[in-house]
């Protein structure tokens, strides 16, 4: 995700797609005036053909989730789960009614496959831990650059054996070190962008 728009105009895209799989070809508004940054088509299109041997059951979780459309991209594609976090109260609603609409009502009570957390993520990852992921989306605003204390804390427990890590950054600002046990999978630029793989080996 997501906070600070990068084209040169500074306004964000008014819809991003889904690429692939069950959802593919359709659309999520990205309202006019947010402080939305979507992960680009291409950058996408890498990660989740990087992904596909292993993403088709897998528990997802997408911080900094914006539009999520990371999160609903791995849906489309056969995760089993994912969780958005989103601290944006607008924001946060928009995306449970992108998953009624997508993947059938009831997602803000608990049903269907994806769940909404209104929540600041570096704080609801330095609380409690209620369970494991196999693949967590790790896009904080670039500006922040928290990239490698966001990985401390996903350290913690917030991964399953094997895990895998996306993370998006600036290219301007180099990839943080890799906390022990992880090991850096694949990493590449487009435009301004700079995103990797981890995994937890």
């Amino acid at each position: 995700m997501e906070k600070r728009p990068t084209r040169q105009t500074g306004k964000p895209p008014g819809s991003v797609r889904i690429i692939a799989g069950e959802w593919r070809g359709r659309r999520i508004e990205v309202a006019s005036g947010a402080e939305i940054r979507p992960t680009p088509d291409r950058v996408r299109e890498t990660l989740f053909n990087w992904l596909a041997p292993v993403l088709p059951g897998m528990h997802c979780l997408d911080l900094y989730a914006g539009t999520g459309v990371l999160g609903l991209e791995a849906l489309s594609r056969g995760a089993a789960e994912s969780w958005f976090v989103e601290q944006d109260a607008a924001a946060a609603r928009a995306l449970e009614m992108v998953l009624d609409r997508f993947d059938g009502p009831g997602h803000d009570r608990g049903r269907g496959r994806g769940r909404v957390l209104r929540a600041d993520a570096r704080r609801w990852l330095a609380g409690p831990v209620p369970r494991s992921f196999d693949l967590v989306f790790l896009d904080p605003p670039y500006a922040a650059d928290e990239l490698g204390n966001l990985c401390t804390l996903l350290a913690r427990g917030w991964l399953a054996p094997h895990a895998w890590v996306y993370l998006e950054t600036s290219r301007k600002y180099a990839l943080p070190a890799m906390p022990a046990g992880w090991q850096l999978h694949r990493e590449r630029e487009a435009g301004e962008v700079r995103y990797a793989l981890a995994r937890l080996v």
